[in-house]
């Protein structure tokens, strides 16, 4: 009786490996696809979408489930805040009362929440599961929300704009400078170009015309006077 009570032990033993085997394919088999984004930034006041799609061997059924936990980024236990099956429960305690919105669609494979005017406080890591039995098993995939004050961001923008707008037009102005004197040195060499200058031999001979001409002057005046003279004595 012994040795039969320790042969049956021992095929126990050898069939726990074989029920382990098998307990393993089935969870291979029944498993379903889970998808979600990794980080999720989202402003404080404006409502964020959480997108969590899933892909189940089975058609969908009203056994369907879909929960949303959530564990804040300081650390602490899993809070459940949101449940799914056939229509939306969600939470009616904690920081995301009243908070929670249903947008997915089962029936499309989206398993979709929005959470309404986020704070800072809530970031965190949300995690999504789906179970459609006999599918219940499945990967879990983690989002980790990021919640910023908008306005950050709204003042850097609002700088730019404002250099921008005082900076464009002094470079406009500088430019058209630029262009003015450029215009204006343009003419000024077109005028060397083609102006009349004159040699350094019609230069200098200036002064002799000129002389030659006081000279000529004074000799025509000279001879008028002798003429007028002996006019007026005969003798």
């Amino acid at each position: 009786m012994r040795g039969g009570g320790a042969v049956a032990a021992g095929g126990g033993l050898l069939l726990l490996p074989r029920g382990v085997l098998l307990l393993l394919g089935v969870c291979n088999a029944f498993s379903l696809e889970i998808k979600a984004s990794p980080k999720v930034r989202a402003f404080v006041g404006e409502q964020v979408s959480l997108k969590c799609s899933f892909k189940s061997s089975f058609p969908i059924t009203e056994s369907l489930t879909v929960d949303w936990t959530y564990r804040p980024l300081t650390g602490g236990q899993m809070e459940t805040i949101f449940h799914y099956q056939s229509v939306p429960y969600p939470t009616t305690v904690g920081k995301f009362k009243d908070r929670i919105t249903w947008v997915g669609n089962v029936a499309k494979g989206d398993a979709s929440i929005a959470v309404q005017s986020p704070v800072m406080s809530d970031n965190g890591t949300f995690i999504c599961s789906v179970k459609n039995p006999p599918d219940v098993y499945h990967n879990i995939p983690q989002t980790t929300l990021i919640v910023t004050e908008r306005g950050l961001s709204f003042q850097l923008t609002s700088a730019v704009l404002l250099s921008f707008l005082v900076f464009l037009p002094s470079v406009v102005v500088v430019i058209l400078l630029l262009v003015r004197m450029g215009r204006k040195f343009g003419v000024l060499k077109e005028k060397k170009k083609s102006g009349c200058k004159k040699s350094s031999i019609e230069v200098s001979d200036e002064p002799e015309h000129r002389e030659a001409d006081n000279c000529l002057g004074k000799v025509r005046k000279w001879c008028l006077d002798c003429v007028d003279t002996d006019e007026e004595d005969p003798y």
